[in-house]
């Protein structure tokens, strides 16, 4: 199953196995921390880490809109993980992917990350916004617990799942959801995971290979009850 289809805040939303959230009725992608350039930044501290995950990035956006009928992109904040980002053959492969969807509306909820790193260069056409940022039922975020109103998007957490069968475990990337808010998985490839145990309250639904799927005994089948602040530092 490439996807799973969730209503939150009377909204339909299809939770994809590639670690995004498809939004029909606005034709719009959601899609939190893909921390472009996170290698380059660890290669210019002397860390020895993959080359390609800039194009493997872009690769995953490219996919998903032929997948779906898409209009806009929003990211959920830390688009770039550092200054070093900014590196010339980083931007370039970003300004290339960009020349062929001129038309698509790409937006950014600026994140911890982005902070640091600042804006991605305004020849990428990229609105850049402050969370909370409203759109119809929701607040699009980065941080989780951040108080406003409106069902909350976010992601900054990176959360993952372990699935234990026997004395195997699997470690996924996963989307948690509840009664107020959703948190996303990171989408980037090159972004680790923070593992968490979910609350009686939330629905787990974590995403492997082309699959997405609810984790069975996770959450009612109608999250009821407020979930406590996740606070976590990616």
């Amino acid at each position: 199953m490439t996807h799973s289809i969730v209503a939150l805040a009377g909204e339909t939303l299809w939770l994809l196995a590639s670690k995004a959230i498809y939004w029909p009725a606005r034709k719009t992608l959601i899609v939190a921390d893909i921390h472009f350039g996170k290698a380059t930044a660890f290669r210019s501290l002397g860390v020895p880490v993959p080359h390609g995950t800039t194009t493997e990035n872009l690769q995953a956006l490219q996919q998903l809109i032929e997948a779906y009928p898409c209009e806009e992109i929003v990211f959920l904040g830390d688009f770039l993980h550092a200054r070093a980002a900014h590196a010339p053959a980083t931007l370039a492969a970003m300004q290339r992917w960009r020349a062929r969807h001129p038309a698509l509306r790409l937006c950014l909820v600026r994140g911890n990350h982005d902070l640091h790193a600042g804006d991605p260069p305004a020849s990428l056409g990229i609105a850049m916004l402050d969370e909370p940022h409203r759109m119809g039922p929701f607040a699009l975020c980065h941080h989780p617990d951040l108080e406003t109103e409106g069902y909350v998007l976010a992601g900054h957490v990176h959360p993952v799942f372990h699935l234990r069968a026997a004395r195997e475990t699997l470690r996924l990337p996963c989307f948690l959801l509840g009664p107020q808010r959703a948190i996303l998985p990171a989408f980037g490839a090159f972004t680790g995971g923070h593992a968490l145990k979910p609350l009686p309250d939330e629905q787990v639904y974590v995403t492997a290979d082309s699959a997405v799927f609810r984790v069975p005994g996770q959450g009612p089948d109608t999250a009821q009850c407020l979930i406590p602040s996740i606070k976590n530092q990616s």
